[in-house]
């Protein structure tokens, strides 16, 4: 390192311990040192990602970071920067920890000097180098040996394992290192093996075997290589050995001779297997059909034998069954799905697996299929991808709706606050605010129909009674819909609760009925019932939303249009509609299952075109008695209270200071979390509370409240924000915070929360 530069970066917060690290250095003639000192954690990493240092000076205990976290941050951000930790007297064991997670050194302050600290740079920069070289050697050899099928290991003269790489299947390298041969195989395995190796030990020379060992039930095949193992004297001190696994090779020569012996030794099995197996000849007679057969098409084995297979099973010939016997002929063997009808008519879905069958001559003899009914596995991987489609747009949407919520947030909040601001406008203003804060709403309503989709909206859960539900959509539909539509109810009188939002389970319903106006036009009938239902596990082997337990279901019936099968998949994607356009927004179907499934439940439909659609809606059902929830308190203004307001957004920055400002508050602007933590610093014995973003750019809302709380434990905040993850939500629940504000809010929800807050 003489007469090098090096480029270090100091991270202390003490100004004294800098000077006197800069002084120390400049007592050093052997090297050129130039320091970067950075105060923050925050700043070393802003550094760390533009330019590249030769070593980092760190102190663990800064003002946006401590103890053990601190190292970690900045280890992962420079990987291949060597960190020396500086610790005071009574932090040593923390330097120690440090050095545990890959600090190369550590410095006590206080007994630094300018020799001492340029020689544990010079320490910290080779051992760095080093440990990169031994790195990468270890790597090439470890790729090297991943990518061959080789199994490479030492014993010592003992024959216990004291280094394995790629081992075979079935043995872990922790069930290796330290044992025998005896004590992870078969003795009479370990028995031959020991013998050959003691041969290697004893005369010097090596050998090549070819070995056989039963593994964890399963005899493998290997090309044995043991060499001796000498030591810097040429001593033999063990053996080193590589084997390569051939079973496939041994078991290739062997299958064509045992096939038709397992054929015949299977025989009397045959009948006992659920699958559906059939021998035919190469005319495709049926020579031989199961039990099985039998229980999955319908023809008994006497109906079937000497019948054409393809005339049997198929309505007419296929190209695809063709191409099948040309591969099966050719390859001797074949595999895929195919539909075939049973004795019935009815189609099903099979795995069919065609092998050749060969006689002692090796000629082709016949064909041996087993088939497998997969249609209700079919079914439930329908299920799956229809599930995985939703979660995918409603994770679209779900970004939509946060964008749209910090646009709305403003406007509504203006459009409450401007009949404030002029008192005296005329009526014609007055009626175009009005117009404004209602449409306002509309879109805040709109998006909250997203996010029903995309994450379910929990609302306020209490244990309501269904019936008192439906008989209150009955009443609003026989009174709103056209009389040419029936309206009926039928509901237990001992039907079971459930906990949920009313209003929401309200919107599940009438979206439901609404639908099923829309495909009446020319009248008919709508019935709305309900029932109490136990679900076992044969049912939720079927259908992969239903949990075992009690439910109790709604069914919505019409006598409409129907739904034609190949929509009926995506009626449930939002923005899907078969209506004319600005006759739907395709959000009604979206929006009951994103509310249903917040509460537990699933949905089924049921629809043939010309016969009408029938929903049916699972909620869990719950004990206990039926709840009510109260009415919200009107809000009230401020006493003077300074609240700091937190957000990127500048609308929001601004509205929200007016709306403030209005109600007899005072405001504090951030525009992000460093920004914000250093006003709170400056002026935490006046502020009352923190409205906090969870989104923000440079650094985010969550780790900000952490920060404020290490400042001022009893700090109280609201967290804000216009898109939450269920992970976030649980987060912002775990560090505390006093409330949630969801966006769009408007200016009394945003009152309502500061005085319960305050209070």
């Amino acid at each position: 390192m003489a007469g090098k530069n090096i480029k270090v970066l100091l991270v202390e917060d003490n100004s004294s311990d800098v000077f006197l690290l800069q002084e120390f250095l400049k007592e050093v003639t052997t090297v050129v040192v130039n320091l970067m000192p950075v105060e923050r954690l925050s700043e070393a990493l802003n550094y760390l990602a533009n330019e590249i240092f030769d070593v980092i000076l760190l102190d663990l205990s800064l003002p946006d970071s401590q103890g053990l976290e601190t190292f970690v941050i900045a280890h992962h951000q420079a990987k291949a920067t060597p960190i020396i930790v500086l610790t005071g007297l009574d932090d040593e064991t923390l330097a120690i920890r440090a050095m545990q997670q890959g600090a190369q050194d550590y410095l006590v302050k206080g007994q630094v000097t300018g020799d001492l600290l340029v020689r544990s740079m010079r320490y910290a920069i080779e051992r760095q180098r080093a440990d990169d070289a031994l790195r990468h050697s270890e790597e090439r050899f470890r790729v090297a040996l991943k990518n061959s099928p080789i199994f490479v290991y030492n014993q010592d003269r003992e024959l216990r394992y004291t280094w394995v790489y790629n081992p075979s299947d079935g043995l872990m390298v922790e069930e290796m290192l330290g044992k025998k041969d005896l004590d992870i195989i078969p003795v009479e395995d370990a028995e031959r093996l020991t013998t050959i190796k003691r041969g290697v030990l004893t005369t010097g020379i090596g050998t090549r075997e070819e070995v056989s060992i039963r593994i964890k039930d399963t005899t493998r095949y290997y090309d044995l290589t043991v060499e001796p193992l000498r030591n810097e004297s040429q001593e033999v001190v063990g053996v080193t050995c590589a084997s390569i696994d051939i079973s496939e090779q041994q078991a290739a020569l062997r299958e064509r001779k045992l096939a038709q012996e397992k054929i015949r030794e299977q025989a009397a099995l045959l009948d006992v297997t659920t699958d559906a197996i059939c021998l035919r000849d190469l005319n495709n007679q049926i020579i031989f059909w199961n039990k099985g057969a039998e229980t999955l098409y319908g023809w008994q084995a006497t109906e079937a034998c000497g019948k054409n297979a393809s005339e049997l099973l198929y309505d007419e010939p296929s190209p695809e069954i063709e191409a099948a016997l040309l591969q099966v002929i050719s390859k001797g063997k074949w595999q895929g799905e195919l539909t075939k009808l049973t004795k019935m008519g009815k189609e099903i879905l099979v795995a069919s697996r065609w092998s050749l069958v060969c006689d002692e001559q090796d000629k082709p003899k016949s064909i041996l299929t087993v088939d497998t009914d997969i249609t209700d596995k079919k079914h439930l991987e329908a299920q799956l991808f229809r599930a995985q489609r939703l979660e995918s747009i409603g994770t679209l949407a779900s970004g939509i709706a946060h964008d749209l919520n910090n646009i709305l947030t403003p406007i509504l909040a203006g459009a409450q606050l401007l009949p404030l601001k002029f008192p005296d406008a005329d009526k014609r203003t007055r009626h175009l605010l009005e117009i404004l804060e209602i449409n306002a709403k509309r879109g805040a309503d709109l998006v909250k129909q997203v996010l029903s989709f995309a994450r379910g909206v929990e609302g306020k859960r209490i244990t309501l009674q269904l019936k008192h539900l439906i008989v209150e959509v009955g009443k609003i539909l026989k009174e709103t819909f056209p009389k040419s539509i029936e309206i009926s109810t039928d509901v237990p009188q001992d039907l079971w609760m459930v906990s949920g939002d009313s209003t929401q389970l309200h919107q599940v319903l009438m979206n439901l009925c609404v639908n099923a106006r829309d495909a009446m036009a020319n009248g008919g009938s709508l019935s709305i019932s309900a029932e109490n239902l136990l679900i076992d596990e044969n049912y939720v082997r079927i259908n992969l939303e239903a949990k075992k337990g009690t439910y109790t279901v709604i069914t919505v019936s019409d006598t409409g249009v129907g739904i034609p099968k190949e929509i009926l998949d995506r009626i449930f994607e939002p923005f899907f509609t078969t209506k004319d356009v600005g006759q739907g927004t395709g959000l009604g179907l979206s929006t009951v299952l994103g509310i249903i499934k917040s509460h537990g439940g699933f949905v089924n439909v049921y629809s043939e075109p010309g016969s009408g659609t029938s929903f049916k809606v699972y909620l869990p059902a719950v004990g206990g008695m039926e709840t009510f929830s109260p009415e919200d308190l009107p809000p009230q203004t401020g006493h003077g209270e300074l609240i700091l307001v937190v957000d990127d957004e500048t609308a929001i920055q601004e509205i929200t200071r007016t709306s403030l400002e209005t109600h007899n508050y005072k405001t504090l602007i951030a525009s992000d979390g460093i920004e914000a933590i250093a006003l709170y610093a400056k002026n935490m014995d006046k502020i009352s509370v923190v409205l906090m973003d969870i989104m923000l750019p440079s650094l985010d809302g969550l780790t900000a409240i952490r920060t404020l709380q290490k400042i001022n434990p009893q700090v109280r905040i609201i967290a804000s924000s216009g898109l939450m993850s269920d992970n976030k939500l649980i987060a912002v629940a775990a560090i505390g915070v006093n409330t949630f504000l969801s966006k769009p809010y408007t200016v009394n929800e945003l009152l309502l929360s500061l005085q319960k807050i305050l209070s």
